[in-house]
């Protein structure tokens, strides 16, 4: 049954997908579908604007219209049903015997065996560990106790041709998508991390586009969750590759 009553509207115009607005709804009302924040359901959306402060295009507003009433009961469903899974465990894989969840401890090139490569060789890799995708590394990964942490944008590492000279050198990477993956999904598994790692510092690094700005924003709301005040750096990369922030 449909009531008149306040609720949100999103201007697909004005929306560029970034996905701040995503978190502030305790509901989860929100969702961030084919690159726009969506309505996911007028059930789910209490109308008050929570989320009208984190916009930074005015794509939100509350406006009043005929909508399915707020039914309490169904957002409780729809939390529970937007809730992650475990995290995987230390050495399992997935089903089908991939082997892209198995933790591995990497040995980067040291600077000194670096030196002796001859010059055609290409520049050694800084990495120290597997995975490195946000969705994949467990809470519980051996290689993130009292880390560096280095979160990154997907798309940051093929812009920044020195990436791994300039930022990879001991640090543990963590790369993700505030656009295209779960936001809440994002607070948490940081939430459990820094809760739990006794993490040392925190660097991010992501691209000059709108999207990327919610990833340092994820990682300041898991600090706070996890009432943790940890170092942290903040780096942008122009889309030519140039460092600017």
């Amino acid at each position: 049954m449909k009531i008149k009553r306040k609720i949100i509207e999103i201007d697909p115009e004005r929306c560029d997908g970034c996905g701040l607005c995503v978190p502030s709804c305790a509901e989860g009302a929100i969702q961030i579908l084919d690159g726009k924040a969506t309505l996911t359901a007028e059930k789910y959306c209490d109308g008050l604007g929570a989320c009208l402060g984190e916009c930074p295009n005015d794509a939100l507003h509350i406006i009043e219209r005929d909508a399915e009433d707020f039914d309490e009961h169904a957002v409780e469903e729809h939390l529970q049903a937007l809730k992650p899974p475990a995290a995987p465990q230390a050495e399992t894989k997935l089903p089908c015997g991939c082997p892209s969840t198995t933790l591995q401890t990497l040995v980067p090139v040291s600077s000194c065996q670096e030196a002796n490569q001859p010059q055609t060789q290409t520049q050694g890799s800084a990495l120290s560990h597997w995975p490195v995708q946000i969705k994949l590394v467990p809470p519980t990964a051996p290689f993130l106790k009292k880390a560096d942490l280095l979160v990154v944008s997907d798309c940051a590492p093929l812009a920044y041709p020195a990436f791994h000279r300039d930022f990879l050198q001991g640090k543990v990477v963590m790369m993700g998508c505030p656009k295209f993956d779960d936001v809440q999904e994002y607070i948490q598994k940081f939430t459990d991390i820094f809760s739990t790692a006794n993490i040392n510092s925190v660097t991010t690094i992501v691209m000059e586009v709108p999207c990327c700005a919610g990833l340092p924003w994820i990682v300041k709301q898991a600090m706070e969750k996890a009432g943790k005040n940890i170092p942290l750096a903040e780096r942008v990369i122009g889309v030519r590759g140039n460092l600017i922030k």
